[in-house]
């Protein structure tokens, strides 16, 4: 990949970050709810979620999912029952008030904020077919693949590093003002409706002909 190449893919790297979606909201709850330094754990799992769509574009599932309408289907509606899943849980959730988990007998494990990021990146066939449709245009066929989808890999992972850090210290910082169960419920809310706003985008997504 020429590094002029590159710059064009990066600078389109950050318009797909920046852009408000499933990870947004998982980076910005975790925040809210655990502070910047245990939350920004899920970004760790969004990356992982965005290696895994690489990976899948990489070995060609993405094509078949692209190109079966039944493929396509199925993990699609895999994706909208898991956003729709969390956000039901973020609507049930106690009214607990909102501080930085500490080491001591932590009540969400890091693995499982990793784990539950990596789906919500992963289960989201929006994402393979738009890898789909934008990675083929900074690819040279003619040099070798592996190297360049590593490239891919690295500046989508270094984007989204960035940008969801600073979702996350932006929720983060709104701890402090969340003490009310009150105001705890609110905004237990408005993130249990923004994942099941993210689901029904995802079910109305089509594939383009």
């Amino acid at each position: 990949m020429e590094f002029a190449t590159w710059l064009t893919f990066f600078a389109a790297c950050w318009a797909i970050s920046l852009s408000p979606g499933a990870g947004a909201v998982a980076a910005m709850s975790a925040g809210l709810n655990h502070g910047f330094r245990r939350g920004y754990f899920t970004t760790f799992g969004l990356v992982l979620g965005i290696w895994t769509q690489v990976l899948v574009v990489g070995v060609g599932l993405g094509a078949l999912v692209a190109a079966s309408s039944t493929a396509f289907q199925v993990v699609k509606w895999a994706g909208v029952a898991y956003l729709v899943w969390l956000g039901i849980s973020q609507w049930r959730a106690p009214a607990t008030p909102m501080v930085a988990q500490s080491d001591e007998g932590p009540t969400v494990t890091r693995r499982s904020m990793i784990l539950r990021a990596w789906m919500i990146n992963a289960v989201n066939p929006k994402g393979t077919v738009f890898l789909l449709a934008v990675v083929p245009q900074f690819m040279v066929l003619s040099h070798p693949l592996l190297p360049q989808y590593l490239i891919i890999a690295a500046t989508l992972a270094f984007t989204d590093l960035v940008v969801m850090a600073g979702y996350t210290a932006l929720a983060a910082r709104v701890l402090g003002a969340l003490k009310s169960p009150y105001h705890i419920r609110a905004m237990n809310r408005v993130f249990g409706t923004l994942f099941v706003v993210a689901g029904s985008l995802l079910a109305l997504f089509k594939r383009a002909d």
